[in-house]
């Protein structure tokens, strides 16, 4: 039996309930398979249109009426990891339910740390929220000395956060013990809701975003997941992306993923983080392997017949087979 994290992306998951209720129900005989195989399975999930949704609707409507408040960042993540993972309860459970197995589904809502001296923190990076004109923005910052506010290409003024790398996962014992219960977990939405310690060792939410790939990685190193299968929009990591000598890529050591990276072969804010994320758990023990593949091909990619293998040197990839994923010993 093998262990996986399976990282969604909140953009693959749609941007309306509706478009995201159809996605998860086109994923989930994919996902309850593995269990059918005899894996356990942890699924993560990104919320960039989603956060971003419920933040505006909280900015806008605030404005307009006393009676509604600014929500603030960690909370509105929180509220995402809820309504996401209530969306994978159900069509994980209905899919378990069509197949007739016993597991359930739980969702957690995950916080991440992050530290508090994350050089992250002097660079914010992240846009989030709504667009405004130049004096507007000027008006926020004057009021709010620790808003940062940038001009965002061409489109306006917006909001940007840092983004800091997780160092742990406050919910691990609460997932684990779920999982030992034959439960699905979904867990780490978003990223996480990123908090920091005090020194009295107590916990602070913080208006941070941390990297889903980044999150779901580290979830994957600390509950000890043999495998970490990042979904994403294409099929396979490719060199020279849409160029006439674009060449897509089968597998990868950690010396040649990093050179690909030295040579900025990947995109920063779309492949790259993912690259790296699966460098930073194949790289976390013995044995671990990552896979980019599509949502669409994930089931091939869990036969080992698409998707991009990150492992470290020396690992070796067995023989593709129907029904076996990539590099586990059969259930």
């Amino acid at each position: 039996m093998s262990r996986i994290v399976i990282a969604l992306g909140g953009n693959a998951l749609g941007s309306t309930a509706a478009e995201q209720r159809a996605r998860i129900e086109e994923a989930t005989p994919s996902l309850v398979g593995l269990i059918a195989q005899g894996h356990e399975i942890i699924v993560s999930h990104g919320n960039g249109p989603q956060v971003g949704a419920i933040s505006l609707a909280f900015e806008v409507a605030s404005q307009h009426t006393d009676k509604v408040s600014a929500m603030d960042l960690p909370e509105c993540t929180a509220m995402s990891q809820g309504y996401i993972g209530y969306h994978l309860q159900q069509g994980l459970a209905k899919e378990l339910h069509r197949v007739g197995m016993p597991w359930h589904v739980a969702s957690v809502v995950t916080q991440v740390e992050v530290a508090a001296d994350d050089p992250a923190f002097t660079r914010p990076t992240k846009p989030i929220g709504g667009f405004y004109d130049e004096a507007t923005a000027q008006a926020m910052s004057d009021a709010d000395p620790d808003l940062v506010m940038v001009e965002d290409a061409g489109r306006g003024w917006r909001r940007v956060v840092a983004s800091p790398r997780p160092v742990g996962i406050v919910e691990r014992d609460s997932i684990l013990n779920l999982l030992d219960h034959e439960f699905i977990v979904v867990a780490c939405g978003g990223g996480g809701v990123p908090v920091v310690r005090d020194e009295h060792g107590d916990l602070h939410g913080v208006p941070a975003v941390i990297d889903k790939d980044f999150a779901s990685a580290k979830l994957a190193e600390v509950v000890g997941a043999d495998y970490l299968f990042i979904l994403t929009a294409v099929d396979r990591v490719a060199i020279g992306f849409g160029t006439p000598d674009q060449r897509d890529l089968d597998r990868l050591d950690l010396a040649t993923a990093q050179r690909y990276v030295d040579e900025g072969q990947f995109g920063a804010g779309s492949m790259l983080p993912k690259v790296q994320a699966a460098m930073q758990f194949a790289a976390s023990g013995p044995g671990r392997t990552a896979v980019i593949c599509s949502l669409e091909k994930a089931p091939l990619a869990m036969q080992g017949r698409s998707g991009t293998v990150v492992r470290a040197a020396g690992g070796t990839v067995p023989e593709q087979r129907p029904g076996a994923l990539v590099g586990a010993v059969p259930a």
